[in-house]
């Protein structure tokens, strides 16, 4: 039995190629430490950008996936299947600094456990990839591998000149290392990939904390964007990318023929170019659809844009947002979907691989379509927009289930089992 607090030195390095924003690893690792340190540990951020606490972070470079080294490196990699001497000659050079770096961080935090973030799961970088893995193989240092999409996951990945480094490490196939995925589906597939076993941690969220209401800073976000007093504010909550669906979205708002339902979409594509955005906005066009792409006005944190505007984070966007719209075609787990639920927010979402094995069994009441738009899941929508009572028991039960299933408890309950495991006995003595 793993006791409530552990003795001995407790310091976390939370190893990753970015933690900083709302991306999905970052909240994460930001959920993960929250734990961590209620837990006794200290935790600290080792990448290539953070935004966390200066004194706890080392930043270098050759950690970022947008290094332009690295980024030489993956279009020489990925998308043939032959690379050449002086690719492998960078891939090992790049590492070696690395390992060089990541090796004195450790000395210099006194870091007793790793945490390798998404590193040495999707080969975004496969330098820090590699140099994780020798770094935990020559210290002996506790390590788990926290893993959000793998290689296999990802079509761009499949046709690839490194099969050797992704065999290596991603993820690596050795028993130094405790393995946790973030849904069923995953764990099935590592296993029959690497014969090893893995604990699934689903993502979590704070339900023991409630939101807050909206404050007096927020309260002119639906004026600052554009909207009227009395429009409804229909969230996708997503990048503008295709899996995320945001076809069917625009088609809700027409079928809905409501002029007050104005599609808000969050986040731009990032760096997977621009010709869905503008399919994005033809079909708007063509549908008749108002659409308000939200990102000039949304950042990690409120205050003010570089042209003087006023900026707010997405949570101001979740607390006035009346309907989510999250017709995802594929999702690792689906972070928006519980950050819907904890803002109490009724949500449209796909029948994805994931919400059918992992999040639909717990008992969610959710709009579901099946792929696509039917006139009965056009007449729900309606319906939780206009029955107030019904969108307020619907969103009341929504939470009770994820605070059950989805909690900063299960996380920590979970944290504990792993850090139980013999191999993991660097983080506790």
């Amino acid at each position: 039995m793993v006791p409530d607090r552990i003795d001995g030195p407790r310091r976390v390095g939370f190893v990753a190629t970015r933690v900083s924003g709302n991306d999905g690893v970052s909240l994460e690792i930001e959920k993960w430490a929250d734990v961590l340190e209620s837990m006794g540990y200290t935790c600290f951020y080792i990448a290539g950008e953070s935004d966390r606490p200066e004194e706890r972070t080392r930043v270098f470079p050759e950690a970022h996936f947008k290094h332009p080294v690295i980024q030489a490196i993956n279009r020489r990699c990925f998308g043939r299947e032959r690379r050449d001497a002086e690719v492998s000659e960078q891939i090992h050079e790049m590492m070696w600094v690395i390992k060089a770096k990541l090796h004195s961080t450790l000395q210099r935090f006194g870091i007793d456990l790793i945490i390798a973030e998404n590193c040495v799961t999707i080969p975004m970088n496969i330098p820090l990839g590699l140099a994780v893995v020798e770094v935990v193989m020559e210290h002996r240092i506790g390590c788990i591998a926290h893993h959000h999409d793998f290689v296999w996951e990802r079509e761009r990945f499949l046709v690839n000149a490194v099969n050797d480094y992704l065999g290596a490490a991603f993820p690596p196939a050795i028993p130094e290392f405790q393995h946790v995925v973030i849904n069923s589906q995953a764990a099935r597939e590592f296993s029959r990939r690497t014969g090893l076993p893995c604990r699934v941690v689903p993502n979590v969220m704070n339900f023991d904390l409630p939101p807050k209401s909206p404050d007096q800073y927020g309260s002119d976000f639906r004026q600052t964007i554009g909207l009227a007093p009395d429009d409804r504010l229909i969230l996708q909550p997503t990048r503008v990318v295709p899996r995320k669906g945001i076809e069917h979205s625009i088609e809700l708002i027409r079928r809905l023929d409501d002029p007050r339902c104005k599609l808000v979409i969050t986040h731009s594509s990032g760096d997977e170019g621009d010709e869905y955005p503008q399919r994005v906005r033809e079909y708007a066009e063509l549908l008749g659809v108002d659409v308000i792409l939200a990102e000039p006005w949304i950042a990690n944190q409120r205050g003010t844009g570089p042209d003087g505007q006023k900026q707010y984070t997405i949570w101001d966007a979740y607390r006035h947002a009346d309907l989510v719209t999250y017709p995802s075609t594929y999702e690792g787990f689906g972070n928006a979907f519980l950050e819907a639920v904890y803002y109490k927010v009724p949500i449209l979402t796909n029948h994805y691989a994931i919400y059918r094995t992992d999040i639909e069994p717990c008992g969610f009441r959710s709009i579901l379509m099946d792929g696509y738009l039917t006139e009965d899941v056009v007449r729900q929508v309606h319906h939780v927009l206009e029955d107030r009572e019904y969108y307020q028991e619907i969103v009341e039960h929504n939470y009770k289930v994820a605070k059950r299933f989805f909690s900063f408890e299960r996380l920590e309950t979970e944290l504990r089992a792993i850090l139980g495991k013999p191999n993991m006995v660097s983080a506790r003595h």
